[in-house]
């Protein structure tokens, strides 16, 4: 697995308590970005480094990807959930990753930052790329005061994604997933996850407008 993985308890303290940011693993080059499907897809993509050609996966549909693994396994309920039961750990272009966040919009209205619900809809229809700030949790599902994000591709954008573009390589982690799942009781001493710090916005309009939190 190319994960670097660390103790939960350890992790934790390199993370901000509160606020809005984009918690991830990244090098120089990619941020691994997680989703999770069921097998005639998950299986298909980790194979072949794309889901384009995937069995019930639909190119026209919006898809999400997230940025921080303990959002993801909130939504898959650590890899339980109905048709979500093969995680995929995405290593994700930073070039292309910077660049969606430029293009992106709410999916709710914010009046600082759009100013009108006329604009925000504007915005929004001329946008291929979303945004969601969600709250991030606890390996016990518990919410944390911190806010996880999560980001919609659709269209040209979408499609893109779904051939294979931005993606470095496709890793099915659904068996380190399950192993995990077996420490998820507090004080979670044998918990490890993936090894996760706060991702750099060096454009400052950029993180004013997606509403990141400053350090």
């Amino acid at each position: 697995m190319r994960l670097a993985t660390e103790r939960y308890a350890g992790s934790q303290v390199h993370l901000p308590e509160t606020g809005k940011h984009i918690i991830a693993q990244y090098d120089e080059q990619t941020i691994v970005v997680y989703q999770a499907y069921k097998p005639s897809i998950g299986l298909y993509a980790a194979r072949h480094g794309h889901f384009d050609g995937a069995l019930g996966f639909n190119l026209n549909r919006m898809t999400w990807i997230k940025p921080g693994f303990m959002w993801m396994m909130h939504r898959s309920r650590w890899g339980t959930a109905e048709n979500q039961n093969v995680v995929l750990a995405i290593w994700f272009d930073r070039v292309g990753f910077d660049a969606l966040l430029r293009k992106a919009v709410h999916s709710s209205y914010i009046s600082a930052i759009y100013g009108s619900q006329e604009a925000w809809k504007q915005s929004l229809e001329g946008s291929a790329v979303r945004i969601q700030w969600d709250p991030d949790y606890a390996p016990d599902d518990s919410r944390l005061s911190r806010r996880a994000l999560q980001i919609g591709l659709r269209g040209k954008t979408g499609r893109h994604y779904a051939h294979g573009g931005w993606i470095h390589h496709i890793e099915d982690i659904t068996g380190y997933v399950d192993v995990q799942r077996k420490y998820l009781k507090p004080p979670f001493e044998r918990l490890h996850v993936p090894r996760e710090r706060v991702y750099p916005i060096y454009d400052a309009g950029v993180a004013q407008r997606l509403g990141v939190d400053p350090l």
